[in-house]
């Protein structure tokens, strides 16, 4: 992409995503080293892009191990083998009434499995519908953090919490990042609002250390909060903010 030196600072993002070509990477290393404001920007955008990626990950559910071990322990065993010197008559016998038990054994295996079988692609279909949001919610971070006209702003909040925001008025999306945000009691959640003249209105959610798309219209917003709400959240702010801060220009 071509750029003028002046707005060399927002190369940051792409860089930190590995999206420069090889002549715009090497000028950007020349910048880094005489500009602290843009290595401690690199060094954000790789650690948000980080906890990224680790948020991905999927857990297999707890219950699945007990969940299996109580399907088998439904089938019945087969009978013992007999000893090859058993009577022929005794063994047509046995076997004669082993029969129906090792069918009734089978369909009940069979009826198990079955169920377990149906459970698990519920599971699985649940955990790849996580899975797309999850992977949407990364590119629409990427495409923010990633965007020529990215700007970046920190701030900290009352409760010492570091904070980013990182804006793109082309893409009229923002994205905040938290690191060292205490927990929020029990019934608690801290929301995130947008300021527009004065009016405070809901962008979501960050229950945690971490990074989020700011939900709404941030192109006209003048500055974003946070808030500790009630689970659920507010349709306003119910309690003093313990962040605001004006959204980079």
């Amino acid at each position: 992409m071509n750029h003028h030196a002046s707005d060399i600072h927002a190369l940051a993002a792409p860089y930190a995503l590995d999206a420069l070509d090889p002549a715009e990477r090497a000028e950007f290393d020349a910048h880094l080293a005489g500009c602290e404001g843009c290595r401690q920007d690199v060094a954000d955008f790789l650690a948000t892009a980080a906890r990224l990626a680790a948020s991905a990950a999927q857990a297999p559910p707890a219950a699945m191990k007990q969940r299996t071990m109580t399907a088998t322990d439904h089938v019945r065993q087969l009978p013992p083998r007999l000893p090859a010197a058993s009577p022929v008559a005794v063994r047509g016998m046995l076997r004669r009434r082993a029969l129906p038990v090792a069918l009734a054994a089978g369909l009940v295996a069979a009826a198990s499995f079955a169920g377990l079988a149906v459970w698990q692609n519920q599971e699985n279909r649940q955990l790849e519908q996580r899975a797309r949001q999850v992977e949407q919610r990364l590119d629409a971070v990427s495409g923010v953090l990633a965007a020529p006209d990215a700007r970046t702003a920190h701030g900290r909040a009352d409760n010492g919490a570091l904070t980013t925001v990182v804006a793109s008025d082309r893409q009229n999306k923002a994205v905040f990042t938290a690191t060292g945000l205490p927990a929020p009691a029990p019934g608690k959640t801290y929301q995130l609002w947008l300021a527009h003249d004065g009016t405070m209105r809901p962008a979501g959610f960050i229950d945690q250390d971490g990074t989020v798309l700011i939900d709404g219209d941030t192109a006209d917003a003048d500055a974003v909060g946070l808030t500790l709400e009630p689970a659920g959240g507010s349709p306003q702010p119910t309690t003093t903010p313990v962040l605001l801060m004006t959204l980079p220009a």
